[in-house]
């Protein structure tokens, strides 16, 4: 939905005058807790003006009720990691309710607005969205795409980018926009073309792209513009491209490399050597022209994995990874955007990450690394890379062979895989105008079950709310967990088919420890291929054991599966260095926060 903005304007009316920092409740209305509360569908949608907000920038909220009387309130209570820090009081109009709210201007936070319905003083139905505030995207990067650049209404373009907006999609990937990939924006005189043929053909309008860059930009995301740093089209001599720069499979330099594709598209992508200097200073001044028509944000930088042995046009052994790292300083000298390189199946990321001018990492997954275990490896072995520095972007594709034909997305498989990567510290490259079952991204034979879209928001509002506890600077514990009790749950160290995975992580002090339930999966690979996996029982009252390294003060317990998110504390017992509690339940992913005294 899109906001009203001149309800928001009219936000100081609507909202009743009572923001309590650090308080029980707003006009004698004491805390809410959310796992008090049982929804009877009051709330139709909830959402917030940006996709993330710098500091001291207000928040702006809209609310739709599906029904309101007189004595309808609605309540909000703003936590940050579970602690209350505000509330604030709202009285819709015409069942739609607008508020503003004014964050703490510390930077790289994340927060969650627990959002109440309340019919005479009694909560009667709970939502939760959350916020977060940084200056940098970077920090924590959830990087959607866009690839449909068709002529649009303003309408149809406004509605993709507000259902990203609905997810806190920061970035976006603009896919496959590009004329060629040796010559990117089409030029009609000095001026772009209205529109052009991309390399599969279809029809790129120029004012698409630039109307997805302004929507993109109104609601704080980042525009990246997305090519090749090594590709041209076939006959690219006569568009100024050299032989002499080109990368070739022999010595003797008689077989170009290139990268096949369908004979009803417009070229192969012939491959060109990205540490010669001659190609870079023409790549890079073409993609100059680009930024001066259109105001991208960043150059999303594509290669296409290990090539195996190459040579130059010198006869020399071409060392692709190092190329990479050239072309990559050489173009953020000349070109001061932000760069994200993709290492498909992690092919250079040890030369990328810590020697490239990258604002966050990220990796293309594939059959080199098919188990859900797989997935925290590549995040853990980024991390080391980058020295914790940069946070990792999987480009994951699910239910890839279900999706050679029509069908839907298998909402378990997606959601374990999601929780893995969120747990583990990263972000999933997945969510555009439709959902990424393949490499090329236009595929959409499978559509998203309601159900499905409606668990994602809260995983991502989840994403958000709890991001300094789940990628920003963690590192890896060897913190021991067990199931506690005679029941039938195991838990492993390792994820392991019909057990529960734990593993932890610290930060400051504290232990983030994580619970991912495979005990009722048909497969330990990710992807989850043909849409096979199966639903987990929800369990509850699961009663775990947890090594500790002090004594705690505190256990706090969240879960987008639970609760819409929100966090509870736990009652527990601590004795010969264990922490006994019971978690409230158990479906997808569980996460709890140990405080020490």
């Amino acid at each position: 939905m899109h906001v009203n903005r001149n309800k928001m304007k009219s936000a100081a009316v609507i909202a009743l005058s009572c923001i309590v920092m650090l308080a029980a409740g707003c006009s004698g209305q004491k805390e809410i807790k959310a796992e008090t509360v049982q929804s009877q569908g009051l709330i139709g949608s909830l959402e917030t003006d940006k996709a993330a907000y710098r500091p001291g920038d207000p928040v702006g909220f809209s609310l739709q009720l599906g029904e309101a009387g007189p004595d309808t309130k609605v309540l909000v209570q703003y936590r940050q990691l579970g602690e209350l820090i505000g509330t604030q009081e709202v009285k819709p109009e015409d069942r739609h309710a607008a508020w503003q709210w004014t964050p703490p201007k510390e930077d790289g936070q994340g927060y969650m607005a627990e959002v109440f319905v309340t019919v005479d003083g009694k909560a009667k139905d709970h939502q939760n969205i959350a916020v977060d505030v940084s200056s940098d995207w970077s920090k924590f990067p959830r990087y959607g795409y866009l690839a449909d650049f068709h002529a649009m209404t303003q309408e149809e373009m406004t509605k993709v980018v507000n259902r990203l907006n609905r997810f806190h999609i920061n970035g976006i990937q603009f896919y496959d926009w590009q004329y060629k990939h040796h010559e990117p924006v089409k030029m009609d005189g000095n001026k772009p073309a209205a529109e052009w043929p991309d390399i599969a053909n279809r029809q790129v309008a120029y004012d698409t792209v630039k109307g997805y860059i302004d929507l993109a930009h109104g609601r704080n995301m980042k525009a990246m513009n997305y090519n090749l740093l090594f590709g041209a089209y076939e006959g690219a001599e006569a568009d100024g491209v050299k032989p002499d720069w080109a990368l070739y499979k022999d010595p003797a330099q008689t077989n170009q490399d290139k990268h096949p594709l369908p004979d009803s598209w417009a070229s192969d992508i012939m491959l060109y050597d990205p540490s010669n200097a001659e190609w870079q200073t023409f790549l890079i001044d073409k993609e100059i022209e680009v930024f001066k028509h259109l105001k991208f944000d960043g150059w999303h930088v594509d290669q296409l994995g290990d090539r195996g042995s190459l040579w130059n046009a010198k006869g020399e052994s071409a060392k692709l990874p190092q190329g990479y790292v050239s072309f990559l300083k050489a173009a953020k000298e000349k070109l001061d955007v932000h760069y994200v390189m993709n290492a498909v199946g992690q092919y250079g990321q040890a030369f990328l990450a810590p020697q490239a001018p990258l604002n966050f990492l990220y990796t293309e997954v594939w059959d080199g690394h098919p188990k859900y275990a797989n997935l925290k490896d590549i995040i853990d072995q980024n991390s080391k890379y980058s020295k914790n520095k940069l946070n990792t972007v999987l480009a994951a594709y699910m239910n890839y062979d279900l999706a050679d034909a029509a069908g839907q997305f298998n909402t378990p498989g997606v959601l374990l895989t999601d929780a893995v990567i969120f747990a583990s510290g990263g972000s999933h490259l997945e969510l555009g105008e439709n959902m990424l079952a393949k490499e090329y991204f236009p595929n959409r034979n499978l559509k998203i079950p309601a159900e499905l879209e409606r668990q994602l928001i809260r995983y991502y509002d989840f994403l958000v709310a709890y991001q300094t506890i789940l990628r920003d600077g963690l590192e890896e514990s060897d913190t021991e967990t067990a199931a506690a009790g005679s029941g039938e749950l195991e838990i492993a160290s390792a994820p392991e088919q019909g057990k529960i995975w734990s593993f932890a992580k610290r930060k400051n002090g504290s232990d983030i420890v994580h619970f991912i339930n495979f005990s009722d999966a048909t497969t330990m690979e990710w992807t989850d291929n043909k849409g096979e996996q199966a639903e987990p029982e929800a369990r509850k009252e699961v009663k775990v054991s947890i090594q500790t390294a002090g004594k705690a003060s505190s256990v706090t317990f969240a879960s987008p599966d639970y609760y819409n998110g929100s966090a509870v504390k736990l009652d527990f017992e601590q004795k010969d260095g264990q922490i006994e509690l019971v978690l409230p339940g158990l479906k997808y992913w569980d996460l709890l926060k140990i405080d020490y005294e």
